[in-house]
């Protein structure tokens, strides 16, 4: 399996060379050069080692389609070490939650940081650490968080052999736990920078260092967001486990929610059903932040600045340029590399927008690859975290309410729809106990976290003085 650009660059590279890289030399994303596709007796004969050889069996099937330069033994023996009981809290890994017949949450929030970005993150620690050790190199991760995808690289990469990290993230956006969960890290190899910005302003200073190519490969810049594909494909496995758990035979369709910012979570989706799985709609749930809503409603693409990055009480989301839905695009347009680039580096870069509702192919974004749209408000959350709660006992979080409130407005009749969950809900407790009048359930380990000393260095949004940093660290 080669790689190639979403803007056009068709290098032939293999997985192991895109692992450590991140960003593509022109600036595009990395997909495979195709996507690998399953039949019906496939998919039967991985619901059978779902059931026998449990979640890290199905992930070690799914991702030898698309990692042939690590030795199966190796790679097997790294999935097994990542997906355990003992890191995810159940045997299932990602079990179903149902909420009333055919409606469902999918669990993927039982991990060390208690967010879906475990699930990927985990794998992708293992896979750096086995890669380094190999090439007998170091890695200086750079990354962006919005909340979540920060504490759980953090977590998963904290003492790890040959990597250091340098997490960015928009300073005082995030909730008050979800800041306690990295700030409190005293790892000598993690370094949180909080930016005095939005989260896209952490994005776009990543990016920019990514594209100082000569910078990147000086002091091996590698990222762990979602633009790295690794992570993507890790979560390809959970939307087919999903799958399987819902269903009793492999012709039945299925329908997924996904709380959207980044459009990595759903991408994920995107590919699953791509593959052949027989997934009907991918819905995206959006917040306040709704570009990603409004491109599936109108064909425009509309990114927003800083001053238009509403802060929410789902702040995972507040995302307005998201970066992933460029690999979606790339696929829309019959991946055409060229038109790609000249719509995410030339037209988003002069105008801040690129519009494809006439183009023939717009139509096929609902049509041909299942895409529907919402958004919800903070009036909607706290409704839905009521109502969830009253009816079904369940306590969601506020990321998953804007999931669980968009689900019911496409569901089908007879098509289970599962709902990603996103985060347990004491990461967003202030929502909650506005919503519920009580405080969420705190797992043990995370008993006055608050409290902890933090290490964390406040900057402005200047990618010369995060140059500087990693300059001053690697030195």
């Amino acid at each position: 399996m080669h790689y190639l650009s979403t803007r056009g660059d068709a290098t032939p590279r293999r997985f192991s060379d895109i692992l450590l890289e991140g960003l593509a030399p022109d600036g595009g994303l990395y997909l495979p050069e195709r996507y690998p596709r399953v039949d019906t007796a496939t998919l039967g004969r991985w619901r059978q080692i779902l059931a026998t050889q449990g979640y890290a069996g199905l992930a070690f099937e799914i991702l030898s389609l698309y990692i042939d330069d690590i030795p199966p033994a190796d790679l097997k023996a790294i999935c097994q070490k990542t997906y355990t009981a003992e890191v995810f809290g159940t045997p299932e890994i990602v079990p179903l939650k149902k909420l009333k017949d055919g409606f469902y949450l999918q669990a993927l929030s039982n991990g060390p940081t208690l967010a879906f970005k475990d699930m990927a993150m985990q794998l992708l620690g293992n896979l750096f650490e086995y890669e380094l050790a190999r090439r007998g190199e170091q890695l200086n991760i750079l990354g962006a968080t919005s909340g979540d995808t920060g504490s759980a690289a953090e977590y998963a990469m904290r003492g790890k052999q040959g990597i250091r990290v340098f997490m960015l993230s928009p300073h005082g956006r995030m909730s008050q736990f979800q800041q306690a969960q990295m700030f409190s890290l005293q790892d000598a190899n993690i370094h949180n920078l909080a930016v005095e910005g939005v989260f896209d302003d952490c994005q776009d200073i990543v990016k920019a260092v990514s594209n100082d190519l000569a910078f990147k490969r000086k002091y091996k810049i590698g990222t762990v967001n979602s633009i790295n594909w690794a992570r993507l494909l890790a979560q390809v496995v959970y939307y087919f486990a999903g799958y399987f758990y819902a269903t009793q035979n492999d012709q039945e369709q299925v329908d997924f929610t996904v709380p959207s910012g980044n459009f990595g979570n759903v991408c994920a989706g995107h590919v699953a059903r791509q593959m052949g799985l027989p997934i009907g709609q991918l819905v995206v749930a959006t917040n306040e932040n709704d570009v990603l809503d409004e491109f599936f409603r109108t064909g425009v693409y509309r990114v927003r600045g800083s001053a238009d990055t509403h802060e929410t009480s789902s702040p995972s989301m507040d995302i307005s340029k998201a970066s992933n839905f460029e690999r979606f695009i790339f696929d829309l347009l019959g991946r055409d590399g060229e038109r790609s680039r000249v719509l995410f580096a030339d037209a988003l870069t002069r105008e801040g927008r690129f519009d494809l509702h006439a183009d023939p192919v717009f139509a096929e974004a609902r049509a041909r690859y299942g895409f529907v749209s919402g958004k919800s408000s903070h009036a909607d959350r706290l409704a839905t975290i009521r109502q969830v709660f009253a009816e079904q006992g369940v306590m969601i979080d506020t990321h998953t309410a804007d999931g669980v409130k968009v689900a019911r407005e496409h569901l089908r009749a007879g098509v289970p729809m599962l709902v990603l969950e996103t985060a347990l809900p004491i990461k967003f407790a202030a929502t909650i106990r506005e919503a519920l009048g009580r405080d969420p359930d705190r797992p043990a380990k995370f008993d006055g976290i608050e409290q902890l000393p933090r290490r964390v260095l406040v900057l402005p949004a200047d990618g010369a003085r995060v140059k500087a940093l990693i300059e001053q660290e690697c030195a």
